[in-house]
């Protein structure tokens, strides 16, 4: 009984040893590849291992982080995107091969032919021949786009439908806009703004998602920096709204905890909502890159579900292992190759502390 009462210790030892030697190495990072506020966490579908924000929410040592500090997602939106989308089917409020023109016929006969045929699988997993378009493109301008949040959307897509292309046969089309049509598939379906529905799925989840930059409503939230540690002003991006559904979510790091926990928990057969196999679609349904998540298989053989956020001035990583159930998310307030080499580096070193 002593024997196992130490080994139990042991156990419970480890997290708080590796912990305490992450947390240097993490800050380390941080100074050395000039990241104002570096958070990270490691989770399981049920315990968290460690979580901790180091740093300043601006390029300021008078703005100490915060582990509740707010961080904008960028891409990584797309996995809360194609949730949503996940549940919806399951409900029956709308397929997987439902065509956009089914949900938008008034939007058909002005749009390019090569559009007609695209499903909200399609959207969602890329495989939508559609060119790439992202919030550093010049067209449309704000004065062609109108409307409230859910309008302007709508006119976007519209634009974008319009436009002469004829993308060459490729794997996967890293469109953006294929989310924005997603996005208003899901309006269509359920008579409810996306915002809303993001709420929603929160509610639920007991999670805070909100939209755009995090110091826009508040200044003592984190502010994004670009390469050059240049700090974002509070300001509404208009093309970051037309992109909500693709890119434009923000939330804190223990918030981003419990929804991938419970995709965790969804991928390991204990979810209520979805089941197993549906989870398993989601992540690996297709190769390299299924409903929001990308995937790989590391040389050690293991299996990964993952996505990466880079909206301008934050840069945002999550890593799903359902055989070693283990889950690595990192968030920071700044973007740039520099940066995002520093975080490769203690995402590697967590991966490897915890059997990844």
């Amino acid at each position: 009984m002593k024997k196992i009462l130490v080994f139990i210790f042991f156990l419970n030892c480890v997290p708080a040893f590796y912990a305490q030697k992450n947390n240097a190495l993490a800050e380390k990072i941080r100074e050395q590849y000039k990241i104002p506020e570096l958070a990270y966490a490691v989770v399981s579908s049920d315990s968290i291992f460690e979580m901790e924000a180091l740093g300043y929410q601006r390029n300021n040592p008078s703005s100490k982080a915060k582990i509740d500090d707010r961080f904008r997602l960028g891409s990584m939106t797309k996995t809360i995107t194609s949730y949503i989308a996940t549940l919806l089917v399951k409900e029956g409020k709308i397929k997987w091969d439902t065509k956009f023109f089914d949900l938008y016929p008034e939007l058909k006969t002005k749009s390019n032919p090569n559009t007609y045929n695209f499903t909200l699988q399609d959207f969602l997993t890329f495989r939508a021949k559609l060119p790439i378009w992202s919030y550093g493109n010049q067209t449309p301008t704000q004065k062609e786009i109108t409307g409230n949040n859910q309008q302007q959307r709508y006119e976007f897509i519209a634009w974008f439908f319009r436009q002469n292309f004829n993308v060459e046969k490729q794997d996967i089309y890293w469109s953006n806009p294929s989310y924005v049509a997603a996005g208003l598939m899901l309006e269509k379906a359920t008579g409810k703004a996306y915002e809303t529905l993001v709420k929603e799925l929160g509610k639920s989840l007991n999670i805070d998602f909100d939209f755009g930059q995090p110091n826009i409503k508040d200044k003592n939230q984190p502010w994004g920096h670009d390469e050059n540690l240049k700090p974002e002003k509070p300001a509404l991006n208009y093309k970051l709204n037309w992109l909500s559904s693709a890119g434009n979510i923000n939330c804190s790091l223990p918030d981003y905890c419990k929804f991938t926990q419970m995709q965790l928990q969804g991928l390991l057969g204990k979810s209520k909502l979805l089941t197993a196999e549906e989870f398993n679609n989601m992540h690996y349904g297709f190769p390299e890159y299924s409903f929001g998540w990308q995937s790989e298989i590391k040389e050690n053989g293991l299996k990964y579900s993952f996505h990466n956020g880079s909206p301008g001035t934050f840069l945002t990583k999550v890593y799903l292992c359902p055989s070693i159930n283990k889950a690595f998310i990192l968030f920071a307030n700044v973007q740039s190759e520099e940066a995002d080499q520093g975080l490769m580096i203690l995402l590697n070193k967590l991966q490897e502390q915890y059997g990844g």
